[in-house]
């Protein structure tokens, strides 16, 4: 038989312990470097006005400004979740944050529409390169199931707090500065952050698998050509949903990028059947690990919710209600503090099966969605509906955020955490990109026939929308989702029986291959 592969021996079997102390430092620099990804993002709802001002920004301008952080963030989380994997995580980690404080830094110094979406766009890199790093550390700082369940829990926790916090944040400094500290800010925390981070990220951790591979090994394992084609096809199709709510579905400028990308998607994952399974961006053997697909399909609806709500009531109270961007941001803060509460909440998983408590997260988010489709459209509707729909809605979306963060990680082989982190954060993005487009399309149409957009007819029909979406994830997860792995050890690097189906034609030959020098190495000499 052959021994243990160094991948086994490092990632999965022989875990580093660390002190309390200093675990407990660790995730707060990766919980920071999840708020200030989130803080970019949420931030500039409130500095998009005085911008559209000081530069004399069109509408389909303005929302680049958005939307090129989220298709630059949601393209290249994939090469970022192989680099960490297949390279050292540590250093990716510790550019992604260098990176975030450098060009936010030179944004805060911008004062052109299409430079400020260029640097928006590299933010976007930046930002993708801390997150499936920090999971591929955070994974192997808490080795421990419910340790590391608590641990997930807290840094997406952080993530969504920074989505409300940013929101008051850039009020307060578009208010009392100027929108330039809104980048300026991320600047100050993020340089002592990737400082601390060279010293305090001990380099036992940032071992995986491909650290002890030869150069030219890991090269080859980066799967440079499927990444390539799948990063270009994210990028016309995110750029396509875009574009779709402004321009109109049936532009060339929509359906020409549509089609190039799904075309291009096929292609993906056609290539990623014919090489070597080892060597494979995401092999298909993935997506049968149990219930990883399920979840991946779960993984596409929180972010939604959240988007939705930040677009719809921003908008409604800052241009119909006419209340400053602070009270917005304060008439906020339900959805952050039952978010921040909820995350606390990752221990649940090692005691319910996540099924029981993804589906109590959707049910509250129906609840939720049913209240703000009711009511909403006056400003003394806010405590009677607004107020418990934000609590209730985001207390679920935060616990189906939670648990189905913890469940992909659990479905898959600890060695491939990174692609594992991008692949879920990924979901996240794409179903905020996709849903919006959507939401945005049903707003205005409903709009255009019932009063306008100070009405609130539209923003009603948008969210009955994101309660059909809600009830069939809710009947997709309660028929698909298989209890029988619940609470087992995760399955180990390169174990091809691990995945819930049978083996692909590229695993087979790795099996051949392994047999036959099993075979060799018991032949009497």
């Amino acid at each position: 038989m052959l021994p243990p592969s160094p991948a086994d021996t490092v990632v999965d079997h022989e875990p580093h312990i660390y002190s309390r102390t200093r675990r407990l430092i660790l995730l707060f620099l990766f919980c920071l470097a999840q708020f200030l990804d989130s803080f970019n993002n949420s931030a500039l709802f409130s500095a998009i006005p005085a911008l559209e001002v000081s530069m004399g920004m069109t509408e389909s301008q303005s929302t680049w400004i958005i939307s090129g952080f989220q298709l630059t963030f949601a393209s290249f989380l994939l090469i970022s979740g192989r680099i960490s994997d297949v390279y050292n995580p540590k250093t990716a980690f510790v550019g992604g944050v260098s990176g975030l404080a450098v060009i936010s830094l030179c944004a805060g110094f911008v004062n052109d529409t299409i430079p400020l979406i260029v640097l928006r766009a590299l933010t976007g890199i930046a930002s993708s390169m801390t997150i499936p790093s920090a999971l591929t550390l955070l994974v192997n700082v808490f080795p421990d199931p419910l340790e590391q369940a608590r641990a997930i829990g807290l840094f997406g926790g952080c993530g969504c707090v920074a989505n409300v916090l940013g929101l008051m944040i850039g009020a307060m400094f578009v208010e009392w500065t100027s929108y330039h500290f809104v980048f300026w800010f991320v600047t100050i925390v993020a340089t002592p952050a990737a400082l601390a981070c060279v010293f305090v990220i001990p380099p036992e951790i940032s071992k995986t698998k491909g650290n002890l591979e030869p150069a030219a090994a890991k090269w080859k394992s980066l799967d440079l050509l499927g990444i390539t084609i799948l990063t270009a096809a994210l990028i016309l199709f995110i750029f396509a949903v875009t574009s779709g709510s402004t321009d109109g579905w049936a532009s060339v400028m929509v359906l020409v990028p549509l089609i190039i990308s799904i075309v291009m998607v096929i292609g993906f994952f056609c290539w990623e059947t014919i090489i070597p399974v080892d060597t494979a961006a995401i092999p298909p053997r993935t997506w049968f690990y149990h219930n990883f697909s399920v979840l991946f399909g779960v993984a596409l609806f929180p972010f939604l919710w959240w988007s939705t709500v930040f677009s719809i009531f921003t908008t409604l109270w800052q241009n119909v209600f006419e209340w400053s961007a602070i009270s917005s941001a304060v008439h906020m803060l339900p959805i952050g503090v039952a978010a921040f509460a909820i995350s606390f909440t990752g221990p649940l998983s090692r005691m319910f099966s996540p099924k029981w408590i993804i589906l109590t997260g959707l049910s509250l988010c129906m609840v939720a969605t049913v209240l703000l489709a009711l009511g909403g459209g006056k400003p003394e509707e806010y405590w009677p509906y607004i107020f418990p729909a934000f609590f209730v809605g985001s207390a679920g979306a935060m616990l189906t955020y939670t648990h189905t963060n913890i469940a992909i990680f659990q479905a898959a082989p600890s060695s491939m955490a990174g692609t594992v982190g991008a692949i879920f954060n990924g979901a996240l993005q794409f179903g905020s990109a996709i849903g919006l487009a959507g939401v945005s399309s049903i707003e205005t149409s409903v709009e255009a026939t019932h009063g306008g957009s100070h009405e609130y007819s539209g923003r009603a029909a948008t969210f009955w929308f994101l309660f059909a979406i809600m009830s069939i994830e809710f009947i997709s997860v309660s028929i698909f989702y298989d209890r029988s792995t619940d609470h087992k050890p995760q399955p180990k690097h390169g174990d091809p029986g691990t995945p819930a189906r049978r083996s692909t034609d590229s695993d087979e030959k790795i099996n051949d291959t392994i047999i036959e020098k099993a075979d060799l190495a018991d032949l009497p000499v």
